[in-house]
């Protein structure tokens, strides 16, 4: 399995000590800078609200199979949480755009620490990105 990086992530999020919870939580900008090869793959970005972003969580412990949720007190596995450490630390977030300019696309919502790595993004489309009888459960936050 091969991933290329196609961009790096511009955020002001320095250390895991100062990310958000989640970044829907947060009001900051940040900007995606694509590499120069994949700027073809941006046309039509700019008909969007709304991408799903996939990086890389660099600076991820990519050991850790059990983790507490921040809004959980019992410790579970990391596949049944949103964990940034985790054995493959893909990170996913669903981010407004709010602008484009050439290269770069900025974004509200994104969680990514400053300079982590861009694996793929992708239309975010709300009626096929969400389950239409989904109900949040309490299950989840125990």
């Amino acid at each position: 399995m091969i991933l290329k990086k196609i961009g790096i992530i511009h955020s002001v999020y320095e250390s895991k000590d100062n990310v958000p919870t989640q970044g829907k939580y947060s009001d900051e900008k940040s900007v995606i800078e694509i590499f120069p090869e994949y700027i073809a793959a941006l046309d039509g970005v700019e008909f969007l609200k709304s991408i799903i972003v996939l990086y890389w969580g660099d600076r991820a412990d990519r050991n850790v199979l059990k983790s507490t949720p921040p809004f959980a007190t019992l410790e579970k596995g990391v596949f049944s949480t949103r964990s940034p450490n985790r054995p493959n630390p893909i990170a996913i977030c669903v981010c407004k755009i709010l602008s484009i300019e050439g290269n770069k696309i900025t974004v509200m919502g994104l969680d990514a620490l400053n300079n982590s790595p861009v694996l793929d993004i992708k239309v975010f489309i709300p009626r096929v990105d969400t389950d239409k009888d989904y109900k949040e459960s309490s299950k989840i936050t125990k």
